[in-house]
C-alpha cells in the first residue's frame, strides 16, 4: 500500500450499513425512496352546492374555495376534470328561507340541491366518480347531525332511520358512493340494508367517517355549509381528541357491519389513527380527510412567509400515505392537478 493510499483511508473503517445518503442524492432516487407516490385518482375534492342556481360565493375563511349554484358547478369542474380530477364529494347547502326542518326533509328533497347536482353531473360529466356525504346537519334547524329529542339529545333510531334514507335517495339519483358523517351509532347498517332493499347494495360504495374527531379544526367547513349547530355542540357524538380506543372500537364496528371504505377525520393531528385503521381495516381502502381548519392553517403560514405552500401541502399529504391511506379527500386538490403533472 502506497503513502498515498494510506492517507485516504478512514482511520476506523465505518459500518457498511450507516451509509445512507447514497440512496438519495439525486431527486429520481429521492422518488425512488417512497413507498407510495401521489396520484391524481387518489384525490376527493370536497365541493359546495346550494339551493341558489347562479351562486359562486367565495369562502372568506376557505382560501380558493367557493360555494356553487347548480347552474355554476358544471362549468367550474370541467377544467379541473381535463387536467385529471377523478372523484368529488358533495355538500349540499339549502340557504332559503324556512327550507329548514327538525328532520332535514331538504337533504332528499329530489329538488334539492344534492341530488339535481348528482343527476346534472352524471349526465355532464359522467366519467367523474361521485361521493355524496350523508349527514343532516346542514338541513336542520338544530343544526346537529340527527333527530332530538325533546331534552335535545339524540335519538338514534329515528336519527339512524332517516340517515339511511337520505343515503338511498341519493343512490337512487346516481350517487356512486355514499358518505356517512353524522357518527350515529349503527347508520352503516341501516345504509347497507336500506341499499340492499332497494337494488343498489351491489353498485354503491359506503365510504364511512368511522373515525371522526369533535375538535377546533372544522370553522371554515361550517362557514361553507353553514351547518354549525344552534345550540350545544357534537362532543356527544363525534369521538374526543384523546379517544383512540373509541376509535379503535368504531373502526371495527363499520367494518363489521358492511362498509367498503374508512374516513379518518381530521388528518394531520391523528395519524396514529389512520395507521390503526390501516392494520385493524386493512382489506379496506383508508381515506385522510385534509379538512378545512388544517388547509387553511397552511395556507395562514404560507402567507407568513412560515412555510412554502406548495413544499408543505406536499409534506402533509405524504404523512398521510405513509400512516396508510390511499385516498385523500383535500381541498387542495386543483393544486395537485397542477403539481402532479
Amino acid at each position: 500500500m502506497s503513502k498515498h493510499t494510506a492517507e485516504f483511508l478512514p482511520a476506523n473503517e465505518p459500518d457498511l450499513k450507516s451509509i445512507l445518503q447514497g440512496g438519495y442524492n439525486h431527486p429520481l432516487l429521492r422518488e425512488w425512496q417512497s413507498e407510495r407516490q401521489l396520484t391524481k385518482n387518489m384525490f376527493i375534492f370536497p365541493i359546495f352546492i346550494s339551493d341558489s342556481p347562479d351562486e359562486e360565493t367565495k369562502i372568506d375563511s376557505l382560501p380558493n374555495i367557493k360555494r356553487y349554484g347548480i347552474n355554476k358547478i358544471v362549468s367550474y369542474l370541467k377544467p379541473l376534470v381535463a387536467k385529471g380530477l377523478k372523484s368529488v364529494i358533495i355538500f349540499g347547502v339549502p340557504m332559503k328561507d324556512g327550507c329548514k326542518d327538525d328532520v332535514g326533509s331538504a337533504a332528499d328533497d329530489p329538488e334539492g340541491p344534492v341530488i339535481q347536482c348528482i343527476k346534472l353531473l352524471r349526465k355532464e360529466l359522467p366519467e367523474l366518480y361521485l361521493m355524496v356525504d350523508v349527514c343532516l346537519c346542514e338541513y336542520t334547524s338544530h343544526g346537529h347531525c340527527g333527530v332530538l329529542y325533546e331534552d335535545g339529545t339524540l335519538n338514534r333510531d329515528l336519527s339512524v332511520r332517516r340517515i339511511a334514507a337520505v343515503a338511498t335517495n341519493y343512490a337512487k339519483a346516481g350517487a356512486h358512493s355514499v358518505a356517512p358523517s353524522d357518527m350515529m351509532d349503527g347508520r352503516i347498517k341501516d345504509i347497507k340494508l336500506g341499499l340492499m332493499n332497494a337494488g343498489l347494495a351491489h353498485k354503491t360504495f359506503v365510504m364511512s367517517y368511522s373515525a371522526k374527531f369533535s375538535g377546533n379544526l372544522y370553522g371554515p367547513f361550517r362557514d361553507a355549509a353553514c351547518s354549525a349547530p344552534s345550540s350545544g355542540d357534537r362532543k356527544c357524538y363525534q369521538l374526543p381528541p384523546a379517544g383512540r380506543g373509541l376509535a379503535v372500537r368504531a373502526l371495527r364496528r363499520d367494518m363489521d357491519e358492511g362498509a367498503d371504505g374508512i374516513i379518518i377525520k381530521p388528518s394531520t393531528f391523528y395519524l396514529d389513527i389512520m395507521r390503526d385503521a390501516s392494520e385493524i381495516c386493512r382489506d379496506l381502502p383508508i381515506c385522510a380527510y385534509h379538512v378545512s381548519g388544517e388547509y387553511a392553517m397552511l395556507h395562514a403560514a404560507a402567507e407568513k412567509n412560515v412555510v412554502d405552500l406548495k413544499t408543505i401541502a406536499f409534506e402533509a399529504h405524504y404523512g398521510f400515505l405513509r400512516a396508510g391511506a390511499r385516498l385523500i379527500i383535500s381541498y387542495f386538490t386543483p393544486e395537485f392537478l397542477e403539481w402532479l403533472n
